[in-house]
């Protein structure tokens, strides 16, 4: 359930407004729809270019927190293993900053991770953990290539928040500095219309409410899932929003949570 309350403490430039507004904050929504767009299509050099050159992070439930350029290694290996995640979006809006230089890119998504389980994955279970190695020794999805295996989906309905910033020395381009999503509702979608996995209630409790069958099918593969990762209300809610505050206002932020809680 998301909170009723209005998170934000302030009202920025988010519609209308002058023209320069409406082009900057166009510029930043192109930046959002570039993750679903490239990264699906393994477009790498494209889905770098959202970055900036140095300093950029992102964070997912499989990875913990990295550098973009680590991210798109993980994720070539991941491809190649024939891992199997989509994106589909579905609207983005867009804040900026009073002094035009930081902006805050807001993308409804859905992110569809694709499973591939043999009957021996089917029970089993593997602890998540607060962590960012990604995966484990040999990679996770050598273990579902069985005999017998069967297809389901995961859907989680997501926020992607961009944290981004216009460079002078870059001929005033924006570009992101870093991504790390809200998750707010998930669930399990079979492919052939009736066979999906059964999670026990403790694989589900270990993962926060918004993400826990992502999680909890990740995990079942050797994921180390990250536990500390914004949902649709509570403690990480507020702080996520005052951290897209500071940003706005010219200020540090800090989304490094892994371990703090």
């Amino acid at each position: 359930m998301t909170s009723p309350q209005d998170p934000h403490t302030k009202l920025y430039s988010h519609i209308n407004g002058q023209t320069s507004d409406l082009l900057d904050r166009y510029a930043v929504s192109e930046l959002c729809k570039g993750w679903p767009v490239y990264r699906d299509a393994s477009e790498w050099q494209n889905y770098r270019d959202l970055f900036t050159a140095e300093g950029a992070y992102v964070w997912t439930t499989w990875s913990g927190p990295r550098t973009v350029d680590e991210f798109i290694s993980i994720s070539k290996a991941g491809k190649e293993k024939d891992v199997f995640i989509m994106h589909r979006e579905c609207g983005t809006l867009v804040e900026l900053g009073k002094d035009k230089t930081r902006a805050i890119g807001k993308m409804k998504a859905t992110i569809t991770h694709r499973f591939k389980f043999s009957p021996q994955h089917s029970n089993g279970t593997h602890a998540a953990s607060n962590g960012s190695n990604g995966t484990t020794g040999t990679h996770p999805h050598d273990a579902a290539k069985a005999e017998g295996e069967y297809e389901f989906d995961v859907d989680c309905d997501c926020r992607f928040i961009f944290f981004v910033e216009k460079n002078a020395s870059t001929n005033n381009e924006w570009k992101t500095r870093y991504v790390k999503l809200f998750y707010e509702k998930d669930k399990v979608v079979t492919v052939d219309g009736f066979t999906a996995p059964r999670f026990s209630k403790a694989e589900l409790e270990r993962i926060p409410k918004g993400y826990k069958y992502l999680g909890a099918a990740q995990a079942r593969l050797g994921y180390e899932i990250d536990l500390d990762l914004p949902t649709a209300s509570g403690e990480l809610w507020d702080r996520m929003y005052g951290e897209m505050e500071k940003w706005l206002e010219g200020g540090k932020v800090d989304l490094f949570w892994e371990g703090k809680q």
